[in-house]
C-alpha cells in the first residue's frame, strides 16, 4: 500500500527523527531525507542528524531553497513532502513539486499558539499541547489538520521534558494515523479561523533575568530557557553566568533584589528576588567564585556613569598621543 506515496522529509531537529524513524516503522516509501548540515546547526536547539535512520538516499543541505535541493527534491519525484522541525521556510518552488502537497508539524493545539517558539511558549505558559500534522501552506501553521495528538505539561517541566513530552505524542499519532495515510487517506480537516492565536519569537536574549521579577516568574523563565535551549542568564562582576535549574525557596533569608544570601555546601546558593527568594541550583560561569553578599545583574544606573568616566579617561589618552 505504502508504494504508491513517495515520501521525502526535510528537517533538523529530533521532532523530524521521531517523524522519519515512524514512516519507516509503518513501511512509508520513504525515497529521499534531507537533513541540515551540521555545519549550519550553532544556533538550531534541539539539533539531530538523519542520516542513520534507515538505508535511506539521504543529503544534507544548508539553505532548503537553494536550486540544489529543489532540483533533488524533485529529481526524487515525491508524492508527499513532510517538513518537519525546520525552521527555514519552504518556498513556493518547493511547495509545488510534490503530486499531493506537504506536510508541517507543529506541537500547539492548532490553531492555538501558531507561530514561533512553541515549545519554549508552552513551557513557560506551562500549557497543554498537541502533536498536530497539517496540511503546508503559505501561511504559517495554518492549514487543514490530518492528526493531532494531544499531550499535558506537568507545572513545573523544564524545556527537555517538554520536548520529550512532544517526541512521545508525535510517536502516538503516527501510529493512529500513518495506516490510514499510506493506505490512500488523505482527508484533512480545516481549522477553525475564529479560534486561532499566535506566538512570537523567543531569542536568546530574552534569558536575561530581571531580579526585580518574583521567583516564581524567574524560576520558570529559566525552565524556558534551559538545556537544549541557550539558558536564563544573569552577569556575576562583568562576567555572563547561566543558570539552567532553579526554583523557588521558602527560606527565612531576606535583603536586597539581586544580592547573593547564601552558598550551600553543594554550590546551590540563594539570591532575593523582587518577591521571594530563588534557590539556583544548577549554573555555569568560567571562574566565577560565588559567595554570600555578591550581587548579580548589570544596574543601569551605576554601569553608565562607570563606561562614562572609561570612555572620557581614554579619550584624554588619545589626546596626548
Amino acid at each position: 500500500m505504502s508504494e504508491s506515496r513517495r515520501i521525502v522529509l526535510a528537517g533538523s531537529v529530533s521532532f523530524s527523527r521521531v517523524t522519519l524513524e515512524a514512516l519507516v516503522r509503518h513501511g512509508a516509501n520513504v525515497v529521499g531525507v534531507l537533513g541540515l548540515d551540521r555545519a549550519a546547526s550553532k544556533d538550531v536547539s534541539d539539533y539531530a542528524r538523519l542520516d542513520d535512520v534507515a538505508d535511506l538516499d539521504y543529503r544534507d543541505f544548508t539553505k532548503i531553497n537553494s536550486p540544489d535541493v529543489v532540483e533533488q527534491i524533485r529529481a526524487w519525484q515525491p508524492d508527499v513532502l513532510f517538513v518537519v522541525g525546520l525552521s527555514q521556510l519552504v518556498g513556493d518552488e518547493i511547495m509545488n513539486i510534490p503530486r499531493l502537497g506537504s506536510i508541517g508539524f507543529h506541537p500547539t493545539r492548532l490553531p492555538e499558539g501558531r507561530g514561533r517558539a512553541p515549545v519554549a511558549w508552552l513551557t513557560f505558559d506551562e500549557a497543554a499541547g498537541a502533536a498536530s500534522f497539517f496540511v503546508l501552506e503559505k501561511e504559517a501553521d495554518a492549514g487543514a489538520i490530518f492528526v493531532q495528538e494531544p499531550f499535558g505539561v506537568d507545572r513545573g517541566a523544564y524545556a527537555s521534558e517538554v520536548i520529550e513530552s512532544v517526541r512521545a505524542a508525535i510517536g502516538r499519532a503516527l501510529d493512529r494515523w500513518l495506516p490510514r495515510f499510506l493506505g490512500g487517506e488523505w482527508n484533512p480537516i480545516p481549522q477553525d479561523e475564529a479560534q486561532a492565536s499566535f506566538w512570537g519569537r523567543r531569542a536568546a536574549e530574552d534569558g536575561l533575568i530581571d531580579w526585580r521579577s518574583p521567583a516564581a516568574e524567574i524560576a520558570r523563565l529559566v525552565r524556558t530557557a534551559s538545556h537544549p535551549y541557550p539558558g536564563a542568564y544573569t552577569y556575576w562582576r562583568g562576567r555572563k553566568l547561566v543558570i539552567w535549574r532553579a526554583s523557588e525557596a521558602t527560606l527565612p533569608f531576606r535583603g536586597v533584589v539581586g544580592r547573593i544570601l547564601h552558598v550551600a555546601s553543594d554550590a546551590s546558593f540563594l539570591v532575593q528576588t523582587g518577591s521571594g527568594t530563588l534557590r539556583v541550583e544548577e549554573w555555569d560561569a568560567a571562574g566565577a567564585k560565588i559567595a554570600a553578599g555578591q550581587k548579580l545583574g548589570i544596574v543601569a544606573e551605576d554601569a553608565i556613569p562607570l563606561l562614562e568616566r572609561r570612555i572620557a579617561a581614554l579619550e584624554e589618552e588619545l589626546k596626548k598621543r
